[in-house]
């Protein structure tokens, strides 16, 4: 008997939960309902969402509408879409993840006070360059932080001048650290360094669990969107425990000759995924199994 086991701590976060949750609740309405971007970086649950009437539009059909209502997903946005906002007549439905809505708070006052100050300083937000979170991030300095991915990056820093060190919430705890320690290493004995880990817990302790799931498991199916950010990191912790692990989108990419001589199957997923499309891939492979 084949066991699956699916993880308990994966699926949506608390910040896509709300979004998703107030959505449903004015698509209720009746009224019609844009979303600015993917409400989440999930195919599927975009599309269930859809049938349901909510409209995910871009940015530059946001700049055209007028007297409509817009869904401003958890990811956050910068201070320029609430102006066009307000030029508009758009009703805003906010549903910014309040840890991310901290954050930009956070940032906005760092960049005014060094605005008003004479200091050769600068902002630095890691993050994923044309993330919608960074986007929103650095729109709170006007466009002057400067983004970096990697420790590469941080080399290619100007270290002469005050720094301040912020991170997007769903980046590695791991690389934010290094990130710190060079700094401190190579910044100029006459420069000032600051960093902040705005790191949000409920994602970053996912790791250690989904790494202790995976380890756990013969065979590990990880679903997820394929443009999920999260997604990405989580699965090649999976990777690192397991070298038998699949990223798959939908039961639809399962290659059933991975089930042969398994005894235990995990399915776990990003922040993005939903409990109901990982249920669906259960589902599927017990029925799968009882046909052998």
């Amino acid at each position: 008997m084949v066991k699956i086991e699916i993880d308990e701590e994966s699926g949506f976060c608390f910040g896509v939960v709300k979004a998703i949750h107030k959505a449903e609740e004015e698509l209720a309405e009746g009224s019609p309902l844009y979303c600015l971007g993917d409400i989440v970086h999930n195919s599927r649950e975009v599309e269930r969402l859809k049938q349901n009437g909510l409209n995910t539009i871009e940015h530059e059909d946001f700049s055209k509408l007028q007297g409509a209502r817009v869904l401003l997903r958890a990811h956050g946005e910068p201070p320029s879409t609430y102006q066009t906002a307000i030029h508009n007549h758009i009703n805003i439905i906010d549903a910014t993840c309040p840890v991310v809505l901290h954050l930009q708070q956070r940032i906005k006052q760092q960049y005014l006070r060094l605005k008003s100050s004479s200091s050769d300083s600068q902002i630095i937000i890691y993050g994923k360059n044309g993330h919608a979170e960074v986007l929103g991030l650095v729109g709170q300095t006007e466009g002057h932080a400067i983004v970096i991915e990697h420790l590469d990056d941080a080399k290619k820093l100007n270290l002469s001048k005050d720094t301040y060190l912020y991170s997007q919430t769903t980046k590695s705890l791991v690389g934010f650290r290094e990130v710190v320690e060079y700094i401190n290493q190579h910044i100029s004995p006459q420069a000032h360094f600051e960093y902040f880990d705005t790191i949000c817990r409920q994602v970053a302790n996912r790791i250690p669990n989904i790494r202790k799931f995976a380890s756990s498991h013969d065979l590990i199916f990880f679903v997820s969107g394929k443009k999920s950010s999260n997604g990405k990191m989580l699965f090649s912790e999976c990777l690192s425990v397991n070298s038998n692990s699949h990223l798959i989108d939908s039961k639809e990419e399962i290659d059933l000759s991975l089930l042969n001589g398994v005894s235990s199957i995990g399915i776990c997923g990003a922040t993005s995924t939903p409990k109901w499309a990982m249920e669906e891939v259960s589902d599927f492979l017990k029925q799968s199994l009882q046909k052998n």
